[in-house]
């Protein structure tokens, strides 16, 4: 039966066909037939030449059967789901897409994520054997793209549903973004009664935003996108699947209270969450580098689960600015090039400053520290994680005066000494094994320089010249 027809300015015809075999449908059995401007047949493309005829269309295997397949299937894709709905009937197909042509239950199983949100799965079952042939998700993903406020024109993997797209990734977890419609939450101490909705955005054209604040979107695809790269990053890097290494997608909610100056990541909800700014000290805070940052406190939250105070606390900011920044080089993206700036897309002029927070020189914000003393501990954690920001810098890109990228640094060290770069690649692998293998909740500086010599001794040996340069670079900021 024909599916489509397509002309071209010359009155050729591309003419797809999709098949069946005694009724039933095929899978991969289509094609396409190409035709001249007379109508003369020109040749065809086609999914398989393999014969499509099967010996029986009477299955051995029942409906329910593959129905509770695909139910199985759909909880082990996706491990928060939590109930299953009625799906679609069980449908008896010829699948001719994996190997050869075989009779068989398509099924799709539905349901609900611990967060209500849609979740599907089709599951074909060899209707003689019982076996499982394939399974892929169910819901329907979709290339789009969106204007963001930062990074420009960014592309997005979205889900369809029906004839609109959900804000949602199911190549990356099913992450996805929500609106807030400028809600707080209500919250006793750390227990959250009622939590600011997360309305999933959905759009007609898969073109998302437009690049201004006057559309409630644009703010969304930046959270997308910084969620996206994050993930990236992290997997393709660190081979970590997932801020919690096991696959599963967090989520964001964007225009969250009014004129709120903040982003933050909680861990009772798996999430992130951006104010929009009050126009004067910030815009909407949902740029690349903030959203790794946020997105690493998660990461932090499952490993080395530093505490959020004295030193410790100074190192879990640290490690947020440190791979929030890397995760800003990894993006290449020349709207928002990669720096050693923590936030300089959202501080507007009542800031005062250029950036939130400067690595090679921590001082530079008037407020963080340089080196390490005894009284570090007792700063708030944004201004104590100067001394791990300071290190990160040297040990990637060196002391002194230097252009990267087009800005300017200057890094001084706190015992006079020079310090070599290694890059920030390996920054990034050292930072992250002493994160993940050996830092504790109770991690202080001089144990941070422990954990990442111990890193540099698994990555690159001991007496190597990373190992080297790491011990050099936490001298350089007083860890000794």
């Amino acid at each position: 039966s024909v599916r489509d027809v397509l002309i071209d300015p010359d009155g050729s015809q591309h003419v797809r066909y999709d098949r069946t075999f005694a009724g039933l449908p095929v899978l991969g059995g289509d094609l396409v037939v190409h035709l001249a401007p007379s109508g003369a047949y020109r040749g065809a493309d086609r999914a398989t030449t393999a014969p499509l005829a099967v010996r029986t269309t009477t299955p051995a295997v029942g409906a329910d059967a593959a129905a509770a397949q695909a139910g199985q299937a759909l909880l082990a894709a996706d491990g928060r789901t939590t109930t299953l709905q009625p799906g679609a009937a069980p449908q008896l197909v010829v699948d001719a897409g994996h190997g050869t042509p075989r009779l068989a239950w398509q099924t799709t199983a539905a349901g609900q994520d611990y967060l209500g949100n849609p979740v599907a799965r089709t599951v074909l079952t060899d209707a003689t054997t019982g076996r499982q042939i394939a399974d892929w998700d169910g819901l329907e993903t979709a290339a789009g793209d969106g204007a963001s406020l930062y990074g420009g024109t960014v592309p997005l993997e979205t889900t369809q549903s029906g004839g609109a797209y959900q804000l949602k990734d199911p190549t990356r977890g099913n992450t996805y973004t929500g609106d807030a419609a400028n809600k707080t939450d209500l919250c006793i101490g750390s227990i959250c009664i009622v939590r600011a909705p997360a309305t999933l955005f959905t759009d007609a054209d898969n073109h998302w935003g437009t690049g201004t604040t006057a559309d409630r979107a644009s703010a969304a695809v930046d959270a997308q996108y910084g969620t996206n790269t994050t993930w990236d990053y992290y997997k393709n890097v660190h081979g970590r699947t997932g801020i919690g290494g096991d696959g599963k997608g967090s989520y964001n909610r964007v225009h969250y209270g009014s004129n709120y100056n903040n982003a933050f990541w909680q861990d009772s909800c798996f999430c992130m969450t951006y104010g929009d700014g009050d126009g004067s000290v910030f815009g909407p805070l949902v740029a690349l580098d903030v959203a790794g940052h946020e997105m690493s406190h998660g990461v932090t939250s499952r490993t080395a689960k530093l505490n959020y105070s004295g030193e410790s606390g100074g190192l879990n900011e640290a490690t947020s600015d440190i791979m929030g920044t890397l995760v800003e080089w990894y993006a290449a993206n020349p709207a928002d090039p990669g720096d050693y700036l923590i936030g300089e897309e959202i501080v507007k002029p009542g800031f005062g400053k250029p950036a939130l927070r400067f690595m090679d020189q921590p001082s530079k914000d008037t407020k963080s520290a340089d080196c390490w003393s005894s009284s570090v501990g007792g700063l708030d954690v944004h201004y104590s994680s100067g001394v791990a920001n300071h290190f990160a810098y040297l040990l990637a890109e060196g002391s002194g005066a230097k252009v990267i990228g087009g800005v300017s640094y200057n890094s001084p060290t706190c015992n006079g000494a020079g310090v070599t770069g290694i890059g920030r690649d390996k920054l990034g692998k050292i930072w992250y094994r002493a994160l993940t293998t050996y830092m504790t909740s109770t991690t202080t500086y001089a144990g941070a320089r422990t954990a990442t010599l111990k890193a540099a001794t698994d990555l690159y040996g001991a007496g190597s010249a990373e190992y080297t340069a790491v011990a050099g670079a936490w001298s350089a900021v007083a860890v000794n």
